[in-house]
């Protein structure tokens, strides 16, 4: 793993750090250790691999919306996965005074 200064100074884990775990799991074949640790993973990975074909290959040069929605819907997938740690590690500490 590589060291990260964000859990250094701020104390937990952020995206990349868990992003990078998750991968090592799947990557090991630990499909449910994998979603457990960061469930945006698998989305993310799958839409890097089909803009990679999109590029490659041109499959999707007419329809904008395809892509555009497939941001979204990552990009809140991965924010909800988040608030939903945020709120777990607030709520652990017992929240601020």
């Amino acid at each position: 793993m590589l060291p990260c200064p964000f859990e250094y100074f701020i104390g937990i884990d952020c995206p990349g750090c868990v992003f990078q775990r998750s991968v090592i799991a799947l990557i090991q074949g630990d499909l449910h250790k994998s979603f457990l640790l960061y469930p945006p993973a698998i989305p993310l990975l799958l839409f890097f691999f089909y803009g990679f074909l999109d590029r490659r290959f041109k499959l999707d040069t007419k329809n904008e919306i395809v892509k555009k929605t497939g941001y979204m819907i990552v990009g809140t997938i991965i924010m909800v996965s988040y608030c939903i740690k945020m709120y777990g590690i607030y709520k652990g500490h017992g929240g601020m005074s």
